[in-house]
């Protein structure tokens, strides 16, 4: 073969519209981090890859606390505001795609580095380390709880390895999340491209379809039987503090589609990146359809009886036959889902780590040494503090109300409003407002609602 027979490649332009006059070529390796994206000019990922990978990063742990959002809200206001999350979700990620082909970027912390300097970049990067490494650590401790079993409040409740063989110490907590860490979440970390998760992504997608087909006949075979009843429509709200709760599903409700921090990895890694506004609203729907199926099965299941982890539910008996097996097929299938979830999350935190901490330095992909000491370095800090956190809780509902309201509404909204460039419509600047005074509000009413309901279960009995 001779040089003469190797055909050049053209470059690939990043404006998703090819014949736009703002497109510009598109260099191999960028020059410098400064955009914290790490690429190397792959562009060949798939329609289907693409919104498979969308739907993992946003179906996640959120989708276990949606039904306990149908017992505050009931199951009209509450399927509503699954409708309303998914539009103004799908409303944000495309002002964020909009800007970034205005400013030519080709990452979120590149475009909040053009709209308000380093500052912005750096604050979208913490942003992100703050809510990934938060979410990332509930994964694991679910994980742990659903094979190994925890105690609570002096009752122990028994993991479903523990149950299957007993008590030995291979499944016990720590042994379980540490031969999960090295045997699944380190090999699935170490794909330098996002679309090669794609095949995991959408074995992932599928996991959470089996939870929502075995909870969806658990709750038609009892509603036959009789056995469940008429679910709540409307919420109950009988004084002012049962008000200020509604508010509390909003960090719920913002954390269950959160997935801006990987649409631009996503959106440079397609064949044609003009078919991201389509992958988007793909996803959503999908995702939307598991969401409101999920909530309305599961609170139809168990009612007032929810609880804010809904599978924790599955951890009783059921009252119907082979209840037990479906338990357990449910836990496990979730388990594995999230296992599978957990790359999809972390390749956005690695980026932005490395961005933070070496914004002058070549691409990661580039760097071997710099990828693997950011990458064990940070599932230690994931499998330290899964083992030292008591409850999902604590870190989902930080990561909800902080980071994520963040990521998903405040951010893009403010670079609406900041508008460098002038490119902002009025329904732009309108729907942005709305956004960011939607999410303050709703936020420290919920922040409020809960410190106010701890500092109440802790305050000394007379």
């Amino acid at each position: 073969m001779t040089i003469k027979d190797v055909t050049p490649i053209p470059k690939r332009s990043y404006s998703p519209s090819s014949s736009s006059s703002d497109d510009v070529a598109a260099p191999l390796l960028p020059k410098s981090h400064g955009d914290e994206v790490a690429y190397d000019e792959f562009n060949g990922a798939s329609f289907s890859g693409a919104v498979f990978n969308l739907a993992t990063t946003i179906i996640g742990a959120g989708i276990m606390a949606l039904p306990a959002t149908m017992k505050i809200l009931g199951l009209v206001l509450g399927i509503a505001m699954i409708v309303v999350m998914a539009f103004l979700t799908d409303a944000s990620i495309e002002f964020l795609l909009r800007f970034s082909k205005i400013k030519r970027s080709r990452s979120y912390g590149g475009l909040m580095g053009d709209s308000f300097g380093k500052p912005g970049r750096v604050l979208l990067q913490v942003a992100v380390l703050v809510n990934n490494i938060g979410v990332l650590i509930v994964y694991m401790i679910i994980i742990g709880d659903v094979l190994a079993g925890k105690t609570e409040d002096g009752t122990h409740h028994y993991g479903v390895l523990e149950g299957w063989f007993g008590h030995h110490w291979w499944n016990g907590r720590a042994a379980i999340l540490l031969i999960t860490t090295l045997g699944v979440f380190a090999p699935l970390a170490c794909f330098k491209r996002i679309d090669s998760l794609r095949f995991t992504s959408a074995l992932s997608v599928a996991l959470a379809v089996v939870f929502l087909v075995i909870t969806a006949g658990i709750s038609i075979m009892k509603l036959i039987s009789g056995g469940v009843a008429m679910p709540r429509l409307l919420p109950d709200v009988s004084d002012l503090s049962s008000f200020w709760n509604l508010f509390t599903v909003v960090p719920v409700l913002v954390t269950a589609f959160i997935c801006h921090y990987n649409v631009h990895s996503i959106q440079n890694e397609l064949d044609d990146p003009a078919q991201i506004r389509p992958v988007v609203r793909s996803a959503l729907m999908l995702c939307s359809s598991v969401y409101i199926m999920t909530s309305i099965f599961g609170f139809l299941l168990f009612g007032d009886d929810t609880l804010d982890d809904v599978l924790a539910n599955f951890d009783t008996d059921l009252g119907i036959p082979l209840g037990s097996v479906l338990n357990d097929a449910v836990r496990v299938s979730y388990a594995l889902h999230l296992m599978l979830v957990f790359p999809i999350v972390f390749y956005p935190l690695r980026i932005n780590i490395d961005g933070l901490l070496f914004p002058s330095a070549r691409p990661l992909t580039t760097s071997n040494v710099r990828f693997g000491c950011l990458t064990a370095g940070l599932i230690s800090v994931v499998f330290l503090g899964a083992n030292f956190i008591p409850s999902i809780w604590d870190a989902f509902q930080f990561t909800g109300a902080t980071a994520a309201v963040c990521l998903g509404f405040i951010f893009p909204a403010s670079i609406i409003l900041k508008d460098r460039h002038g490119r902002a419509t009025s329904r732009d600047t309108t729907l942005a407002v709305f956004m960011i005074v939607l999410a303050v509000l709703s936020n420290a009413i919920a922040i409020y609602s809960d410190a106010y309901a701890l500092f109440k279960k802790n305050a000394p009995r007379e």
